[in-house]
């Protein structure tokens, strides 16, 4: 009979103690959500981690073709800040609203290099993507991988479905990138209520690519991944 009501004491006091450290990581996850970073330590330090796309996303893009036309994008996006201002970025696109088409996934790898407050908000800072590790690109359907295929620049391999390829520092036509060439992203990075975002894209789609194209208004944010 003692044993057993020893047993229950010690059930009793396992159940409070994982109840509390519960509710201690869900509070802590509230507060989180409610911080808005300000100063450029505060930024760099909250944005470490994994961060996703809520949901399928829309942009406008310029037709890779050279017709001049904007072309609509559906994608998702996932990025991982990690110390040492290091970053690793996936954007997968999609042929359809709802993300049931996959067409083709691109990994950026690099460094990120930290700029002057920008004006859009308070706590908002410009932010340079520097693709100096990494640019993968894998086809994740027959008729992406024969788009990529079209007329390939000397030293880049016929792409296969589902297999990713690193086309870093590669002369890539179709993608505007010349040989020895380091990808570089001009941005803007804000964090709100405990979401991430970027710059939101220009309406020409116009890329990131210059200086001059940083953007000015906030995109669509991204979520922390728990």
């Amino acid at each position: 009979m003692r044993h057993s009501t020893i047993y229950k004491s010690l059930l009793i006091i396992l159940i409070a103690i994982l109840t509390h450290r519960a509710e201690a990581q869900e509070r802590k996850k509230a507060m989180h959500m409610l911080e808005t970073p300000k100063t450029l330590e505060e930024v760099k330090k909250y944005a470490l981690g994994e961060w996703e796309s809520i949901s399928i996303e829309l942009r406008p893009t310029e037709d890779r073709t050279g017709s001049g036309n904007i072309m609509p994008t559906y994608l998702r996006r996932n990025f991982k800040y990690s110390e040492g201002d290091k970053f690793v970025g996936t954007i997968t696109l999609f042929g359809d609203n709802y993300g049931q088409i996959p067409l083709m996934e691109f990994e950026f790898k690099g460094n990120l290099k930290w700029g002057e407050e920008h004006p859009i908000a308070d706590g908002a800072w410009k932010i340079d993507y520097i693709l100096n590790e990494g640019f993968g690109v894998t086809p994740l359907s027959d008729q992406a991988a024969a788009m990529l295929n079209q007329a390939l620049p000397p030293g880049i391999s016929a792409f296969e479905v589902n297999v990713k390829q690193d086309i870093l520092q590669k002369a890539f036509p179709m993608f505007n990138i010349e040989e020895g060439q380091i990808v570089s992203d001009y941005d803007l990075i804000y964090f709100k209520n405990g979401m991430l975002f970027m710059g939101a894209k220009h309406v020409d789609g116009t890329p990131f690519d210059k200086v001059e194209n940083r953007p000015h208004q906030l995109q669509i944010p991204l979520a922390r991944k728990y």
